[in-house]
């Protein structure tokens, strides 16, 4: 394989990885605020 080859699959490793991070830090995001709203709604049930 040439080297340029190599270094075009490392760089869009590289990119794909990028882009599974910040779909998991969307992920955990919506989570957090779906937890937020779930406590905040069940504290204002009580009243």
């Amino acid at each position: 394989m040439s080297q340029k080859r190599k270094s075009q699959r490392a760089r869009h490793a590289e990119k794909e990885e990028q882009k599974a991070k910040k779909v998991i830090n969307w992920i955990f995001g919506v989570l957090i605020v779906f937890a937020l709203a779930f406590v905040i709604i069940s504290m204002l049930s009580n009243f």
